[in-house]
């Protein structure tokens, strides 16, 4: 029998032969994942404990799937985002911490509005959505996601977090379900960005998540350069509209909003300095 120690550093192993950039950390989440407990809080006792024959075979299916390429927050089916508990797995983009900064740009844009309304398009999970409602309990906040299966992991992890979100089901490119929507204070939206160069490069793991979320047509600008003129007009005047971007996306997503009528865009980068989010602002003098 194989000790909970033994496991951890023969998996360890394993996954750094196997080509994985962080192979101990990887190891203990499907180790945790596995025994539904901590490594890191248990005694060394409980660590020389052995796997039972269940628990072994559960590791050992987790790690060929984790070699053959699938996402390790797929196999765990859940990830942390804005230190929130997300469900994922096939049919949902992955939250990542770069959209964290979409999240901190909208909170700025949301000071001084009581109860502010607003709009989250191309919702998948609902990390940003459920993020900005857990920080802004006085916020009424609508998702929009196309995807029924984007849908199911959105209305679970509202669930999850317990977070009263409108959740609508319906295509962002709609100027029907646009024209449905007014008086919003902000609007976010990470939409589709890669292009098709993007998406014919991508790593292994990326390729398990679902290709409409990250499609973003033969430039990767499909969704920015239709977006800000199908909502304007459900912004209130001086309401902003977010995007997250692609890196090197600033220039051609700001000039989509200037041309669009909006004003004051603003770019803001992520923790590594990469331009991640283009705002604009529906000029104040505009009719509602």
């Amino acid at each position: 029998m194989v000790s909970r120690r033994e496991a951890r550093l023969a998996l360890r192993q394993q996954l750094r032969e196997g080509g994985l950039e962080s192979p101990d950390f990887e190891a203990a989440c499907l180790l945790e994942h596995v025994l539904g407990a901590s490594c890191r809080l248990m005694t060394r006792q409980q660590l020389e404990e052995p796997l039972t024959g269940e628990q072994t075979a559960a590791l050992h299916a987790l790690t060929r799937r984790r070699l053959a390429g699938e996402p390790l927050q797929y196999l765990l089916g859940e990830w942390e985002f804005y230190g929130l508990p997300f469900r994922v797995g096939p049919g949902v983009l992955i939250p990542r911490q770069d959209t964290e900064t979409l999240v901190e740009c909208a909170l700025r844009a949301a000071e001084g509005i009581s109860a502010p309304k607003i709009l989250d398009l191309c919702a998948g999970s609902g990390c940003i959505g459920i993020a900005l409602a857990h920080c802004l309990p006085h916020a009424r906040i609508t998702a929009v996601e196309q995807s029924a299966d984007a849908l199911q992991y959105l209305q679970e992890n509202a669930a999850l977090n317990r977070t009263p979100l409108h959740i609508v089901k319906g295509d962002v490119l709609d100027p029907a379900l646009a024209e449905s929507i007014r008086g919003v204070d902000v609007i976010v939206s990470n939409p589709p960005y890669l292009t098709e160069a993007d998406l014919a490069a991508l790593q292994k793991e990326v390729q398990f998540e679902p290709r409409a979320a990250l499609d973003g047509g033969q430039d990767g600008l499909l969704f920015y350069r239709e977006l800000p003129a199908l909502w304007q007009e459900s912004l209130n005047p001086g309401g902003r509209l977010l995007f997250e971007i692609g890196m090197g996306q600033e220039a051609a997503v700001s000039s989509f909003l200037t041309h669009a009528g909006y004003e004051n865009i603003e770019s803001f980068p992520d923790l590594a300095g990469i331009s991640r989010v283009v705002s604009g602002m529906r000029p104040a003098g505009a009719r509602r």
